[in-house]
């Protein structure tokens, strides 16, 4: 198994309640795929050095997992086709 960083961006738009659902959604993901989270740093709303989707800012989630290689691509695939993600990025440490 492997440890990897994942770092996504949730819509400014999004209300509190529906942040901590996405959180709790990959989070409880990442467990039943048979990967564990190491720890979860909720960075917080950051303005964008420029605008993605005319967006100004989002909130900001790094997530430590350690899974298979299969687990995170299918983290990848599920943060690509949810609408509260803006932006993720998936690096292997």
């Amino acid at each position: 198994m492997d440890k990897y960083e994942i770092l996504y961006i949730i819509r400014a738009g999004v209300d509190d309640d529906q942040k901590t659902k996405v959180v709790e959604k990959f989070e409880a993901l990442t467990g039943n795929l048979g990967g564990t989270v190491d720890s979860i740093d909720k960075w917080g709303l950051k303005k964008f050095a420029y605008e993605i989707d005319k967006q100004t800012e989002g909130y900001y989630v790094l997530m430590n997992v350690t899974c298979e290689n299969e687990v995170q691509i299918e983290i990848g695939r599920q943060m690509r086709n949810d609408e509260a993600i803006i932006r993720y990025m998936i690096v292997k440490k």
